[in-house]
């Protein structure tokens, strides 16, 4: 455990370290695109911070290989080197997009090259776990045609959860967390090793995404872009094929004296947290569906970006940019560590009526966007400002104040290299800074 901690240290350290260099190289390269009807940002922010990330995937890979348990997942198994040739490709590809905009059929076709090469190194579905039926083999071609459909739908999934500051990331880093924490337990408990490169892609990847999140939550100074969104979506992908279709069953041996067959049915809340891309991405799955079928409906192409996602109406229903993000993480958190929860004890009804009472909860919040809670008067001084209970007095001299001093906010969008957006990304004269003063970007 010491070592995956430190693997994932150094994968944050290095990714949170290089994204504001990164970010300073997006702004000079132009990748600052302009504001689309879509976007729910109202001033250009660069981005390509995949680059940092795929830099945090490099330096986490080159520390596991030097460290003395870890090494031995590169020892017995192609599946890192695999790992990071398709993550390579996948990278490059969003750069260029970030950069250029290109075609979504050539995105599309790219995934499904990258797919492609990890499994010709050996990451790929060799068997499947049916309830009822056993452990299935499958031919080459139909572990590749599964493989390939995993990747795509997940990169996918992953790209298109990717609309507000920190909602990627966050919703990436909650699953990853809770696919560390299964991976592991077949790896430790079970001593099956076949589980440790799943175990070690997950602590990179929620390295990746805690460097990342800092730089990112709202307001956002860099978006990860699709160099980004594809990048953790591949890499969240190799994790559960590696341990949905290359771990035996059997070799769990939870039900000694039994055949497989009725192991296999038996452990079916066990094989719940195997299927990754549909339990702890379950949100991004489902709006990924919904857009295809909203988009085909009204006779457009699936790959047609519009509003219609649901952090879009989670807007529209009147949350708050970071209450939106933080209901998002909620039902991704509940999602997956729900699952997780079944799968260790599913003979457990707390565990049941705690999911069950956590969603209640969830649609609550869903239901009051409005509502900002207020802190009791002695804690008054430990919560942000907007919490606390304001005077009439108080606030009757704000609000007149603000009257007198307040200017029209413009909504109108902010053009590239303009004074003025997130951070300092301005690459002009700050006002009453001097015309001759040179900006620091």
């Amino acid at each position: 455990m010491r070592e995956y901690l430190l693997t994932l240290c150094v994968t944050a350290a290095v990714t949170y370290l290089l994204t504001g260099p990164v970010r300073k190289f997006a702004i000079v390269a132009g990748a600052m695109p302009e504001i689309r009807a879509r976007d729910v940002h109202r001033e250009p922010t660069p981005r390509l911070g995949g680059i940092a990330m795929f830099f945090g995937l490099c330096a986490g890979l080159l520390v596991a290989d030097h460290l003395g348990s870890l090494n031995e997942v590169f020892v017995r198994s192609n599946e890192p080197r695999a790992l990071l040739s398709g993550a390579a490709l996948i990278w490059l590809i969003g750069v260029l997009d970030d950069k250029f905009e290109i075609d979504a059929l050539i995105k599309l076709g790219g995934q499904m090259i990258a797919a492609g090469v990890m499994v010709m190194q050996g990451l790929t579905i060799l068997w499947l776990p049916v309830p009822g039926i056993g452990t299935v083999a499958v031919t080459q071609w139909q572990g590749t045609l599964l493989t390939v459909a995993l990747v795509v739908v997940t990169i996918n999934a992953v790209n298109f959860v990717d609309g507000l500051d920190g909602l990627a990331a966050g919703m990436v880093c909650i699953a990853a967390g809770a696919f560390f924490m299964y991976a592991y337990r077949i790896w430790y408990s079970y001593g099956i090793e076949a589980a440790a490169p799943a175990t070690l892609f997950a602590a990179i990847l929620m390295g990746m995404c805690v460097g990342f999140l800092p730089h990112n939550m709202h307001p956002a100074r860099i978006f990860m872009g699709d160099s980004g969104s594809m990048l953790i979506g591949l890499v969240l992908a190799a994790g559960a094929i590696s341990v949905t279709g290359q771990i035996d069953p059997d070799n769990m041996e939870l039900f000694a004296g039994g055949s497989e067959r009725s192991a296999v049915h038996q452990m079916v809340p066990v094989y719940i947290p195997l299927l990754m891309p549909l339990t702890i991405i379950a949100i991004p799955a489902a709006d990924l569906v919904l857009a295809i079928v909203r988009r085909t409906w009204r006779g457009q192409s699936p790959f047609a970006a519009d509003r219609g996602h649901l952090h879009h109406r989670l807007l529209e229903v009147g949350h708050s940019h970071s209450r939106a993000v933080l209901i998002m993480y909620f039902w991704s958190a509940l999602i997956g560590f729900g699952a997780l929860a079944y799968s260790v004890n599913s003979a457990s009804m707390w565990i049941v009526l705690s999911v069950v009472f956590l969603s209640a909860i969830g649609l609550v919040l869903l239901l009051l966007p409005r509502f900002t809670p207020r802190t009791p008067h002695w804690a008054e001084n430990f919560v942000p400002p907007r919490y606390r209970r304001r005077r009439r007095g108080a606030a009757g001299a704000q609000e007149s104040a603000g009257e007198d001093q307040a200017e029209p906010e413009s909504h109108e969008p902010v053009a590239a290299a303009v004074a003025g957006v997130n951070g300092a990304t301005a690459l002009g004269a700050r006002p009453g800074s001097g015309k001759g003063r040179k900006v620091r970007i």
